[in-house]
């Protein structure tokens, strides 16, 4: 089924005063991106990508995930030079290879080869990048000169301060708990433009939530955390979404979020029909 653009435009998005986590400071700079408009502007190829034929096992998780929702709030174009970062379930790369790689491209950026914690998973590191390329190619039908990855200590100096935005999905938990949230950040924010803005999904912890389950160790973090720690590496709050809530999500399973759907890795029966976890979503400014 193609989503129409005007359809599209009638999607719900707002910075959210209320949200759980957010603090009142941060709440107080936030303005909601204009998504309205730019899913008038932009709705057509982001209808194409969507329902490309090579995305049709990936449509299952849309009603979850909401790819036309996401793209509009983080103001993703589609001739502007994105990098996806830890693009290891490709995912977003299958629809960001199509929506941009007829006018922009496709980066994937993968963890620095230097956090790994041996030269064998530093090569494996290396590797997937080299293949990336290949990867987005064999799936969007076109070369892979298109496309472009590397590790986040091994980007040329060139590509520095020439993306328009980076992303990273579900993946704050895993930068925090491994202490690599700042240099990580730091990188990325050194390739965008001046105006160049990052964009974040995350797994939400509850406001309340102890550190011992909001270090990312269960794969949620609280909102008010996520966003303090990416404002001290230089970025400003734009706005936040609720476009991938979910509040049947207790964000509390002792197993962490790798309970919910789709991974049901302790098989509960009382989560399977509950859709994906709780997450926050986010937009920041280079600043």
């Amino acid at each position: 089924m193609r989503f129409a653009a005007a359809a599209l435009a009638c999607a719900i998005f707002a910075a959210v005063p209320a949200n759980a986590g957010q603090t009142p400071s941060a709440t107080a700079r936030a303005t909601a991106p204009d998504t309205a408009a730019f899913l008038r502007q932009h709705g057509e190829a982001m209808s194409g990508a969507i329902n490309h034929p090579t995305r049709k096992d990936d449509r299952a998780r849309d009603a979850f995930r909401h790819p036309a929702d996401t793209l509009a709030f983080w103001q993703i174009a589609p001739d502007m030079k994105v990098g996806e970062y830890a693009p290891g379930g490709q995912w977003f790369s299958r629809l960001l290879g199509h929506y941009l790689g007829g006018q922009g491209q496709l980066v994937g950026l993968f963890f620095s080869s230097s956090i790994a914690p041996d030269p064998a998973a530093q090569e494996r590191l290396r590797a997937a990048a080299a293949k990336f390329p290949a990867d987005v190619a064999g799936f969007t039908g076109l070369p892979a000169e298109r496309f472009a990855a590397y590790t986040l200590d091994a980007v040329p100096e060139a590509q520095r301060g020439t993306f328009d935005r980076i992303i990273v999905p579900r993946m704050m938990h895993n930068l925090y708990q491994r202490g690599i949230a700042d240099t990580e950040l730091r990188a990325m924010r050194e390739l965008l433009k001046d105006d160049g803005m990052l964009g974040i999904e995350q797994h939400r912890a509850k406001a309340d939530a102890p550190f011992s389950y909001a270090n990312g160790t269960k794969g949620y973090m609280r909102q008010k955390d996520v966003i303090g720690l990416v404002e001290a590496m230089g970025f400003e709050l734009v706005g936040t979404s609720e476009i991938n809530a979910n509040p049947r999500d207790a964000a509390n399973h002792p197993e962490g979020v790798w309970e919910m759907p789709p991974t049901l890795r302790t098989k509960r029966e009382d989560l399977k029909g509950l859709g994906e976890s709780d997450r926050m979503t986010l937009l920041f400014r280079k600043r």
